[in-house]
């Protein structure tokens, strides 16, 4: 079983305090081996100076053999750069397995959530819920339509009915058009003027009376 798997199947506790352990002794590794490649590179400087000064002394056995030293000194430099290559590797995979933990927990606690709110609320009872909203909805618009009707009267009316009464309204008032007689002109009184000033009309009239106006108005004529 890799380290990976291994992670994966412990608990996210100790799977992170595992994590950063490992990662914890990978960094104090890392920085031994840094140590002594400084070391071994110093080490190696100096052969190479001994050598130099073995060859000026005419030493070529001395000088071989300082050569052979800082080769040995380069092998081991170049091995521990190999072991912190594989140490830095080691770090990345562990660091990228320790955020996949945790983005995995991470969804794994928002999918608990998530089914713990569809348990709460399940489909019946948003169901129930929207009929109750629905019903209380039409409750109140009924009881809207019913405050804002006239007193007195309906608020449904019958739209056939309604013209139905006016086209009989309507067939009556031409029906008492048409049997209404026509009215004359109004005839204008034509004012005559007299010369004779207006008498006064008599207290009483006689027969004599009638008689000369008649004749009167006779003779005007």
């Amino acid at each position: 079983m890799s380290m990976f798997n291994r992670i994966f199947g412990k608990p996210k506790e100790q799977a992170n305090s595992n994590a950063l352990a490992t990662l914890d002794k990978l960094n104090e590794t890392l920085d031994m081996l840094e140590k002594k490649e400084k070391v071994l590179e110093k080490k190696a400087a100096a052969e190479l100076e001994r050598a130099k000064e073995f060859s000026k002394a005419k030493n070529k056995r001395a000088a071989i053999q300082s050569l052979k030293r800082k080769k040995l000194y380069e092998q081991q430099i170049e091995q521990l750069g190999n072991f912190q290559l594989r140490i830095h590797d080691q770090m990345i995979m562990l660091e990228a397995a320790k955020a996949t933990t945790e983005t995995v927990d991470a969804l794994r606690t928002g999918a608990a959530a998530m089914k713990a709110m569809q348990k709460a609320t399940n489909i019946d009872d948003v169901d129930k819920t929207m009929d109750e909203i629905n019903e209380q909805t039409e409750n109140m618009k009924q009881i809207q339509d019913a405050l804002s009707a006239p007193l007195g009267a309906s608020a449904d009316f019958d739209e056939d009915e309604l013209e139905a009464e006016l086209e009989e309204l309507e067939g009556a008032e031409l029906e008492s058009q048409l049997l209404e007689p026509v009215a004359a002109p109004p005839v204008h009184p034509v004012h005559v003027p007299t010369k004779q000033p207006a008498r006064p009309a008599p207290q009483k009239a006689t027969a004599e009376d009638d008689e000369l106006a008649a004749l009167q108005a006779e003779m005007a004529l």
